[in-house]
């Protein structure tokens, strides 16, 4: 009878063990990223990765063709900043073009499409399912300005790459992780006056939606915070462009 007692706690303390370790799953055993590539109307090939059930540019649209064919009007970075700021219509331009370009609001409204075939400029409420997938809390998605906590850090290049994101500061340090294979770099933008951001200071990219006559929303990184910055402004602001699978 004692023999058979210590068989059965033998037995019990073996699925209990089995039991925890199966359900304490490491790191390595996680879904690699799904990525891919994705090409435009000039022949641009883009990384891609699926966040979720989405799948996204993993870089900054560099497109100068509508899906029509049509250019895009560019404006050189040598021209006065007046030049951006009183453009009516869609137009784009870049400080340096491994950053991508900045577009206006006015190229995403047009009719003959930036987007690549198969492809749309992400909506607001697409860009919350991102952040939510990223672990931002519904109630902070739908939030203005600095939200979240770490979902910025998330979305950044990996790795405190100067090359994309200047050096955070000496007391407060942030680098990306790229944990969701985003890969959000430092574009800078154009403000109303068609003044420059700092390069590598900051990124923003553009939703596709309006917000009800206060001006379109937006995206926006910051070299020194882990947050995600949500926004509206003016139609002629400059920022990047990353565009989600139809």
């Amino acid at each position: 009878m004692k023999k058979s007692y210590s068989g059965i706690i033998l037995i019990i303390l073996v699925s209990f063990l089995v039991l925890f370790t199966g359900s304490c799953k490491k790191d390595s055993d996680k879904p690699a990223i799904e990525t891919g590539t994705m090409t435009d109307i000039e022949g641009n090939v883009y990384k891609t990765v699926k966040i979720g059930n989405q799948w996204w540019m993993a870089e900054n649209l560099k497109v100068k063709k509508y899906r029509n064919g049509d250019a895009i009007d560019s404006v050189a970075k040598n021209l006065p900043d007046s030049v951006w700021a009183n453009k009516k219509t869609g137009a784009y331009c870049y400080f340096e073009e491994k950053f991508g370009l900045l577009y206006n609001f006015y190229s995403i409204k047009d009719s003959r499409n930036i987007a690549p075939e198969g492809w749309h400029i992400p909506a607001d409420d697409e860009w919350k399912e991102l952040e939510q997938c990223m672990g931002m809390t519904k109630n902070d998605a739908d939030k203005l300005n600095w939200r979240g906590s770490d979902q910025g850090n998330k979305l950044k290049i990996s790795g405190g790459n100067t090359m994309y994101w200047v050096k955070s500061s000496d007391i407060y340090t942030v680098f990306g992780t790229n944990e969701s294979g985003f890969t959000a770099i430092g574009g800078a933008c154009r403000i109303f006056n068609g003044q420059w951001g700092e390069i590598t200071h900051t990124g923003f990219w553009w939703t596709s939606s309006l917000d009800n006559g206060n001006g379109a929303m937006y995206r926006g990184l910051d070299y020194d915070k882990t947050t995600v910055f949500r926004y509206f402004g003016p139609e002629s602001y400059g920022f990047s462009i990353r565009c989600v699978k139809d």
